[in-house]
């Protein structure tokens, strides 16, 4: 990509769970358009490795661990970010009647709690700069319920409001703030999934695609990481300075339903 193809250069961008799945996507999405990323991740010897691969920067940071979310922990290592990509996640199923709390509470620190950490840091520099953008990794299931899910549709539905509301205190500084809601990803989160949904709905594990993840979608494929990127990329470039407060499915038309 040319130098004049590189919209994004000279901004700075972070990507939580950056390591993988769609988190590695995005990075290199932003960094081949001219960004230099930090990418956040647990995994320190991934996060070194993409960061060394895209010429950027990694953070390696447990985000459930509240001192490396400290105030002033979180000032540097938000400092001078121009784009905030809200990506890292987990997944836990099963009935609410049997759902332990502790994964609950986890589920929604992660998911919820810490995007309102990272952009309540992130938006004063934002703020001086007259620039920013939030990209909020939210999911179908931040447009829609399935069951078995409690904690993971209660974060995504709550980041959906976040990301309203960022959009409405942001507009005037130029920042925008806005969700891309996938269906299912081709990522590990993703193929951790099977089992999980073979056990709970009671069906061999070779026919939770088709029964269970697919059902809802007119398109009978899985969401590529790639594609969720791209739009990652055109949601932090100045194209999209009118789009805020919005919610993009990518979701082969289950949200259409």
């Amino acid at each position: 990509m040319s130098l004049a193809a590189k919209p994004l250069s000279g901004r700075r961008a972070l990507v939580t769970g950056g390591a993988g799945g769609i988190g590695s996507a995005a990075v290199r999405a932003l960094a081949a358009r001219g960004a230099h990323v930090t990418v956040a991740d647990n995994d320190l010897a991934g996060a070194d490795a993409l960061a060394a691969a895209v010429g950027g920067s990694s953070w390696a940071v447990d985000l459930l661990d509240p001192a490396a979310l400290a105030d002033a922990r979180l000032s540097d290592a938000l400092a001078g970010v121009d784009i905030l990509v809200n990506n890292a996640g987990v997944q836990h199923i099963s009935p609410i009647q049997d759902f332990d709390p502790q994964d609950f509470r986890r589920i929604m620190s992660l998911m919820l709690e810490v995007p309102f950490l990272l952009i309540r840091a992130a938006l004063p520099g934002m703020y001086t700069r007259g620039f920013g953008r939030i990209i909020n990794i939210s999911s179908v299931h931040g447009l829609r319920a399935s069951p078995f899910k409690s904690a993971y549709v209660t974060a995504k539905h709550g980041l959906e409001g976040l990301s309203k509301v960022t959009a409405l205190e942001g507009g005037e500084h130029g920042v925008t703030s806005n969700c891309i809601n996938p269906g299912y990803v081709r990522t590990p989160l993703v193929e951790k999934q099977i089992a999980d949904q073979a056990r709970v709905h009671g069906i061999p594990e070779a026919e939770v695609l088709a029964r269970i993840m697919l059902t809802e979608s007119a398109i009978k494929r899985l969401v590529e990481p790639e594609e969720v990127a791209a739009l990652v990329a055109w949601l932090a470039g100045a194209e999209s300075a009118m789009v805020t407060g919005a919610s993009y499915a990518m979701d082969g038309g289950w949200s259409a339903r």
